[in-house]
């Protein structure tokens, strides 16, 4: 029996590998790269290129939208100073999302997911709410999950590490990133 297409918002290949190979149990998956937070460019240009190495090597068909990086600016405009988590993240994977339900209305792909519920600093709580109010706007149904559960985190750990992808060691956005250095800075 055929399975039924999914557009899968993809945050980067470690976040992929557990995800994608649950939904394949019941999906035929598209991978859809649309991560205009990632700063600065070049780590973008490094988390895409991991993306479609993998993809290529698990025979995974990927789409990356645009990098829509001064449209992102302009949405979490006035959030800059919001914490790792807080109402930034939540426009943020708004955005995102967004994307990812039009782009799937516009070619007929009766589904879509995102992978951020994996990771342990993504809500689930946060997440799966927006895929639903963006499920009812665009008639694309969000597949809503929470993959970090039933250790899917740490088997996408394992699943990264054993395919050699490159982990980074922020979200993506300068925010996170900025967080992370004041972070280090505050041990040193």
């Amino acid at each position: 029996m055929e399975k039924p297409p999914l557009l899968l918002h993809i945050c980067c290949a470690p976040c992929s590998t557990y995800v994608v190979r649950t939904l394949r149990e019941h999906f035929d998956v598209v991978g859809y790269f649309c991560n205009p937070n990632i700063h600065p460019e070049a780590e973008y240009a490094l988390r895409l290129r991991e993306m479609k190495r993998y993809a290529e090597n698990i025979g995974l068909r990927m789409i990356v939208a645009e990098y829509e990086v001064d449209r992102w600016y302009e949405a979490i405009s006035g959030t800059e100073q919001e914490p790792e988590g807080g109402k930034r993240c939540a426009i943020c994977y708004r955005f995102r999302l967004e994307r990812t339900a039009r782009f799937a209305q516009e070619q007929g792909i009766p589904n879509f997911a995102s992978t951020l519920t994996v990771s342990p600093h993504k809500k689930a709580a946060v997440i799966n709410p927006i895929g639903r109010a963006l499920a009812e706007q665009t008639g694309a149904a969000f597949y809503e999950a929470d993959f970090k559960k039933r250790d899917g985190f740490k088997i996408s750990c394992r699943m990264s590490r054993e395919a050699g992808l490159y982990r980074q060691d922020y979200c993506g956005c300068i925010f996170s990133k900025q967080e992370r250095e004041r972070r280090i800075k505050g041990k040193g």
